[in-house]
C-alpha cells in the first residue's frame, strides 16, 4: 500500500510550478491596496523572468503596475500574494532586517526626481562615498571606487560640485553612480530620462548601458521614453497588472547599434492565459469570447461571429470564407 506521505509528496510536486532560472523571478504576483474600503489590485498574477546581465525596459500606461513592481522589486513594498526572488532573495520571506541589507548591497535604486537621488549639501564625490559607509566598505577605498564609478559615467570633472551646481543630466549620472556604489547585482531605474531634454537623456541612457556592460550589472528601466526602450534588447509591456506583451530586437543595445529587427511576443503565463495586444483586439472584432482553431503550425483564434454563423462556418472553414477570411481573426 502506497505511504500517504508520499502520495502527498506527490502531489505537491506535481502542483508546484517549474522553476525559472533567472536573476529576477515573479510568478502569479499579486498586489491588492485597500484604501477606505475600496480595493484596487495593482498587480494581478504577473510573471517576469530577467537574466544576469540583461538591459532592459518595463513600460506601460499609468495604472499599469509597473511601478508597483519596481517598488517590490527594490524591496521598498510587499506583495500580497505569489512568488518574487531577486539574487536568491525571497522578497516575501524576507526579515526587516534582511530587507534593509538586501536594499544596501543587492541592488541600487535611481529615481525620476533629481532631487530625490542626491543629498543637496554633500558633494558629488561624497554622495556616492555614502552609501559605502552603511554597507561597511573600508573606509581607504571609497574615495577610489567613487572615483572611478565618476570617471566611467562622464562626471569626474564634477566630483566636487554639489547638485544644485550640476545639470540634470550630471545628477542623474551622479545618481546612477551612488547606486552602484556598492556593487549591486540590479540597478532599478524609474523614469531616469523623464526630466531631461533630449540630448541628457541619451547621455543617462548611455551611462545605464555602461554599467551593465562594464559592471556587468542587470538593468532593469521603467520608462514611457520610446528613445530608451527601442534601444534595449528587450522590452516588457504591461496591461492591467499583468505583463502583456514582449518585443525583442536582437540588434539593440550595443554601442552606436541601430534600432530594429523588433519582434513582438505576446506572453503567456503558467495558466495558459495570454493578452491579445488591443489594436487586434479592436481591428477583428474580439469581444467575450473567441474560437479557437488548431492548425498543423499555429493556433487560431477567430471572432464569434453568432450561431447562424457558426453552422455556416462548419461547411465553409474558419469564418465561413472557405477559410479564408484570415482578415476576420488573429493567429498566434
Amino acid at each position: 500500500m502506497t505511504d500517504l506521505a508520499a502520495l502527498q509528496a506527490r502531489a505537491m510536486a506535481k502542483s508546484a510550478p517549474e522553476a525559472d532560472e533567472g536573476l529576477i523571478v515573479c510568478d502569479n504576483l499579486v498586489r491588492v491596496y485597500r484604501t477606505e474600503g475600496v480595493e484596487v489590485q495593482a498587480l494581478q498574477g504577473l510573471d517576469l523572468t530577467v537574466d544576469q546581465g540583461e538591459l532592459l525596459a518595463v513600460v506601460g500606461a499609468s495604472g499599469s503596475g509597473k511601478s508597483t513592481l519596481l517598488g517590490i522589486l527594490s524591496g521598498l513594498d510587499l506583495p500580497t500574494a505569489g512568488r518574487a526572488r531577486v539574487a536568491r532573495h525571497d522578497l516575501l520571506a524576507m526579515k526587516r532586517r534582511e530587507r534593509l541589507d538586501y536594499r544596501r548591497r543587492t541592488v541600487g535604486f535611481v529615481w525620476q526626481q533629481t532631487g530625490r537621488n542626491l543629498l543637496p549639501y554633500l558633494t558629488a564625490l561624497e554622495n556616492v562615498t555614502l552609501p559605502m559607509g552603511y554597507a561597511r566598505v573600508p573606509r581607504a577605498g571609497r574615495a577610489v571606487r567613487a572615483m572611478e564609478l565618476l570617471d566611467l559615467l562622464g562626471v569626474a570633472d564634477c566630483r566636487n560640485r554639489r547638485p544644485g551646481e550640476l545639470s540634470g543630466g550630471q545628477q542623474q549620472r551622479v545618481a546612477i553612480a551612488v547606486a552602484g556604489a556598492n556593487t549591486p547585482q540590479v540597478l532599478f531605474a524609474d523614469e531616469p530620462t523623464g526630466e531631461l531634454d533630449t540630448a541628457s537623456g541619451e547621455e543617462v541612457f548611455a551611462a545605464l548601458r555602461r554599467t551593465n556592460a562594464e559592471l556587468g550589472v542587470t538593468v532593469l528601466i521603467v520608462t514611457h521614453d520610446p528613445a530608451v526602450s527601442e534601444q534595449v534588447r528587450r522590452t516588457v509591456r504591461i496591461r492591467d497588472g499583468r505583463t502583456a506583451t514582449e518585443v525583442l530586437r536582437p540588434g539593440a543595445g550595443g554601442a552606436g547599434s541601430e534600432p530594429g529587427g523588433a519582434e513582438e511576443y505576446a506572453v503567456l503565463d503558467r495558466a495558459g492565459r495570454l493578452q491579445l495586444p488591443r489594436e487586434y483586439t479592436e481591428r477583428y472584432g474580439l469581444h467575450r469570447r473567441v474560437r479557437l482553431t488548431a492548425e498543423p503550425d499555429h493556433v487560431g483564434v477567430w471572432a464569434d461571429r453568432g450561431a447562424g454563423q457558426e453552422a455556416a462556418s462548419a461547411a465553409d472553414g474558419p469564418a465561413g470564407q472557405d477559410g479564408q477570411d484570415g482578415q476576420d481573426g488573429d493567429e498566434g
